[in-house]
């Protein structure tokens, strides 16, 4: 059985990682880590690094075999930001298996929010971040924040068994 750290307290990112790997012979512990990106990444790279260093820092807190991260962003791309995801998962070892997700255009009226700075969720508000997400509320509920980050986890975790 390994030890796997999650770089994360919050809810939704958690119970993806949790329901995802149910079945795996993993023992997961969360730990509170630091992106060290800005709150609201703002590039692809910027957001795969928050994830790399939630991962790095989550694995080495809990001494655990590995380490996962999951991070979510935004970038601009001709002329219209879009919603991203990365995921993260390093191990003990130093072996690092990244994976990104599912991308969409935000609605143009986040513009001005995102200029300013202002990180997406609070732009949406209602504590959206912690529940189905920017992705929920522009799918209609058809994507949850934890069905966006398990896609994630399923491949991190994917490439690291194919690699044993």
């Amino acid at each position: 059985m390994i030890t796997l750290a999650v770089g994360t307290k919050n809810p939704a990112k958690v119970f993806a990682v949790k329901e995802t790997l149910l079945k795996e012979p993993i023992k997961i512990e969360t730990v509170s880590a630091p992106s060290g990106v800005s709150a609201q990444p703002f590039s692809n790279e910027e957001t795969k690094l928050g994830a790399l260093n939630r991962a790095q820092f989550a694995r080495e807190q809990a001494d655990a075999d590995a380490g996962i991260g999951l991070e979510g962003g935004v970038y601009l791309y001709e002329g219209v930001y879009y919603l991203c995801n990365w995921g993260v998962m390093v191990t003990k070892g130093g072996h690092v298996y990244a994976a990104s997700g599912l991308s969409l255009p935000l609605p143009k009226e986040y513009n001005k929010g995102l200029e300013a700075g202002k990180e997406l969720s609070h732009i949406i508000g209602n504590d959206i971040g912690k529940k189905d997400g920017a992705i929920g509320l522009l799918t209609n509920g058809r994507i949850t924040r934890k069905q966006m980050f398990a896609h994630i986890v399923e491949s991190c975790y994917g490439m690291f068994q194919f690699n044993q």
